[in-house]
């Protein structure tokens, strides 16, 4: 069975900076794909970024692009999203999941209970 914990979130200023952590379970992190998701109070989820299984980077949300990165440490079956010069519309919970390829509508599988992220001054 696919799990994730993912952690790392907390309340940071606009322009700060976070690193999410994705420990993974039942699931090889180099033989998947692995995306980021997020959902904003009152708004649809949506996907962030995703990692491919040769280590492709795909990004779903424009405003990520140039922000954030992922990254995964094969050994440790961790992924990590590095988030940099934060905004306010950045404030989510952000989850991982994992599919078979970086497409946006991959059956993904493996949603816990995510991590809160809120930018505020």
């Amino acid at each position: 069975q696919v799990q994730f914990v993912e952690s790392g979130g907390g309340l940071v200023q606009p322009g700060g900076s976070l690193r999410l952590s994705c420990a993974a379970s039942g699931v090889r992190l180099d033989r998947s794909a692995i995306a980021w998701f997020r959902q904003a109070p009152g708004k649809e989820r949506e996907g962030v970024l995703c990692i491919s299984s040769g280590g492709s980077i795909s990004y779903y949300t424009s405003s990520a692009n140039g922000r954030f990165t992922i990254s995964r440490d094969n050994a440790k079956n961790t992924v990590y999203l590095q988030m940099n010069n934060l905004l306010p519309d950045d404030t989510a919970v952000y989850y991982c999941v994992t599919g078979r390829w970086c497409l946006l509508d991959t059956d993904w599988s493996g949603w816990g209970q995510g991590t809160q992220v809120t930018v505020s001054s």
